[in-house]
């Protein structure tokens, strides 16, 4: 019975190993992290979330803006089955900033094909950057439900 218990625990640390190492490889050699927290906006009582954002920087100024040679940043705000703006264009090889947030609800920020997948929370700043390397066109979604017509919130990253 104790070679049983041995042999269990033995496979058990291996996979455990294997889970880790795992992991070690898909954050450090693959670049997957979290996006990061970029701020919170704060409204006093009375004030509607959409007045003070559009007046926060960089939400005052949406859309693409080059901040360096090579290197954008993309502002994106959500509102209920919608993207603004719904198309970013970008040069290919840039290195763009997605700095996005959500006016209403929940809502998801994912570009198909690339690492960029971030939840945008209302209120809540949310920054991701990403290398395009390849021209085309990347498919942005929502992949959090945001109501009825949540599969209709889509725009587009077009790479040139």
């Amino acid at each position: 019975m104790e070679r049983y218990e041995k042999a269990f625990l033995a496979v058990c640390a291996a996979v455990l190993v294997i889970f880790l190492c795992a992991l070690g490889y898909g954050s450090v050699a693959m670049g997957v992290y979290l996006p990061s927290h970029g701020g919170t906006i704060y409204c006093n009582a009375g004030q509607k979330l959409r007045k003070v954002l559009l007046k926060t920087p960089p939400f005052d100024h949406k859309g693409v803006q080059e901040i360096a040679p090579g290197k954008y940043r993309a502002v994106v705000i959500a509102k209920t089955w919608t993207f603004t703006p719904d198309e970013i264009d970008l040069p290919a090889g840039a290195e763009v900033k997605f700095v996005a947030t959500s006016l209403d609800v929940i809502h998801g920020f994912f570009i198909v094909g690339t690492r960029v997948n971030m939840m945008l929370i209302p209120g809540q700043i949310s920054e991701f950057t990403y290398r395009f390397a390849k021209p085309g066109e990347y498919l942005l979604i929502c992949h959090e439900y945001c109501g009825r017509l949540h599969h209709t919130m889509s725009g587009k990253v077009v790479v040139k």
